[in-house]
């Protein structure tokens, strides 16, 4: 199988390499899958940290309490693993599981246009980010839209109505002045 990177446009990415752990070269991995150690279930990551690109492979890897500690093969020093910290974790699309239907990844999401019940256009989602309660989509201003504003809306099914990724689309139950 060949180790070289898929092109940038096809990468998603799962977490990001936070620290090192012990002694042995392991790295402290966050997570952004769901659960948090399904980022385990990928052999080969791409790692990315600004204009640098790594292809690794991973050894092993564990939840160790609250904390996902990953072990990469060739990588046995501590301070050589402390040089990882920062780099994205990323994965061919290609490679992520089919969801069912309903069902999207964020980077799916981002970039559509979301548009209000009274057919105003919101913005466009620039990000999503997780919190206890729920996710939230970051709406940012684009040409066309209602204000200048960015807005935080809950990605719950109170608010997102429907998805329509062929038309780029998002109708949501949103009060424009909120």
């Amino acid at each position: 199988m060949s180790m070289s990177p898929a092109p940038a446009e096809d990468l998603v990415v799962l977490g990001k390499i936070v620290s090192v752990h012990g002694i042995k070269g392991d790295v402290k991995v966050y997570s952004f899958t769901d659960p948090l150690t399904n980022v385990l279930d990928y052999p080969r990551w791409t790692l990315r940290r600004d204009h640098e690109v790594k292809q690794v492979e991973l050894a092993s890897g564990r939840l160790q309490g609250k904390v996902l500690v990953a072990k990469l093969k060739g990588l046995d020093d501590r301070e050589v693993a402390r040089t990882y910290a920062g780099f994205e974790i990323c994965v061919p699309r290609s490679q992520l599981p089919d969801l069912s239907d309903g069902e999207f990844y964020w980077y799916q999401l981002e970039g559509l246009k979301v548009i209000d019940q009274a057919g105003q256009l919101l913005g466009t989602i620039d990000h999503l980010f997780e919190t206890g309660a729920n996710d939230v989509m970051v709406v940012k201003p684009c040409a066309g839209s209602l204000d200048d504003r960015e807005r935080l809306l809950p990605y719950t099914g109170q608010c997102v109505l429907s998805i329509d990724l062929a038309a780029g689309e998002m109708q949501v139950d949103w009060d424009a002045d909120f």
